[in-house]
């Protein structure tokens, strides 16, 4: 990374020139800049899943909610639809990249982040978030029900993607801050067993909390099953694949070593709950047929298998499947590329970027083998 021009004034300057151009934007030109991009593709399909609908659409500075079906709006009108769209995960995509550039000028400031130890600590943290996701899932599941959500608009659009990845990196954020300070002031020996206890206590008590709800109400249930398939699954499937890949070509993990296996781990994760929930449950004994894909290349892959594999097979094997192949693949594609050369220029910005690539994984993927686990 070349320290001449990534620096913190100049990341700032850049953060505050979009955050402009945005703002001005809806200003001058209120009806293509904030209406048919920023509502359209970010705000409006939050503000959509936040109330449970499937679709938000405005008109003339009104917004309906519709939560059936999604009717033909008037030419004028702009229609958000709850989950992503190739706009909106481009969007992420570049935010996400921007911003992890910004905590790496943090880090560096910190003098943190070159231990690999902060990646394994950071494992509770992505998992913590998958699962609070999923107490919003619960609310939801309250309100269809007539009882008391836990959470409820506006608050809930902080446990809602992508807002909750901005969320759970306040509460990781803050963590190790607290466990920096501990460890310079003496009260504990080691910064990251600090960091890793917070992880551990945050997503127990959140999964405590799911549990509360699966025997104390009638809306949330309890499917062990899906856990133990879904992550068993994954499990074999990362390991083996770690193994073959170690043995075929020895540098592929050279350089992420066990964090490499982690990595395959997340995705496996994902991409397991992901055929687990489209194509297994009726065979695993949950009474649902399948939750739909939300992310736009899920759903893209399905329709893709759909049409070109034969429906007798589709029968047997479902149409999911090849995501789970492709996510692989780009899991193995990551490893490779940290080789040891990246390492040793810039650690902090290797390990920090690797930790993304995990979180991208591992919390879609933990969240959505809690929704089927718990009935949600």
């Amino acid at each position: 990374m070349d320290g001449e021009y990534l620096t913190e004034r100049n990341w700032l300057a850049a953060f505050f020139a979009a955050l402009a151009a945005l703002v001005g934007g809806s200003i001058l030109a209120p009806k293509a800049v904030y209406d048919r991009f920023i509502w359209q593709y970010f705000w409006g399909p939050v503000y959509s899943d936040a109330k449970g609908a499937v679709c938000a659409i405005r008109d003339g500075g009104q917004t309906s909610l519709y939560y059936d079906a999604c009717p033909t709006p008037a030419e004028s009108a702009v229609v958000a639809e709850t989950g992503y769209t190739t706009v909106s995960t481009l969007g992420y995509m570049a935010v996400l990249l921007f911003m992890m550039i910004g905590v790496v000028l943090v880090l560096d400031r910190l003098e943190v982040g070159e231990d690999p130890r902060l990646f394994f600590s950071l494992i509770p943290f992505m998992l913590f978030g998958g699962a609070l996701r999923v107490v919003e899932d619960a609310s939801d599941m309250a309100v269809a029900v007539g009882a008391d959500p836990v959470l409820s608009y506006p608050l809930n659009t902080l446990f809602i993607s992508p807002i909750i990845y901005v969320t759970v990196f306040l509460v990781t954020f803050g963590a190790l801050l607290a466990s920096i300070w501990l460890e310079a002031n003496d009260y504990v020996p080691d910064r990251y067993t600090v960091l890793t206890g917070i992880g551990a206590a945050v997503l127990g008590l959140t999964l405590a909390y799911l549990g509360y709800v699966s025997v104390s109400t009638d809306y949330v249930e309890f499917y062990p099953q899906i856990l133990l398939v879904d992550v068993g699954l994954a499990s074999v499937l990362a390991y083996g694949l770690y193994v073959a890949a170690d043995r075929y070509e020895e540098p592929i993990h050279a350089g992420t070593g066990k964090i490499g296996l982690f990595v395959l781990w997340a995705h496996a994760i994902d991409g397991v709950a992901n055929v687990v929930a489209a194509d297994w449950l009726p065979e695993l004994g949950h009474p649902s047929e399948g939750y739909g894909a939300k992310h736009v290349v899920n759903r893209a892959i399905i329709d893709i298998t759909d049409s070109i594999q034969p429906e007798s097979l589709s029968s047997v094997v479902g149409t999911s499947w090849p995501f789970l192949v492709v996510k692989l693949a780009v899991a193995l594609g990551i490893v490779w590329v940290f080789d040891e050369q990246i390492f040793d220029e810039s650690p902090r910005y290797a390990i920090l970027l690797l930790i993304g690539a995990v979180a991208v994984g591992l919390g879609p993927g933990t969240r959505d083998i809690l929704r089927v686990t718990f009935g949600i």
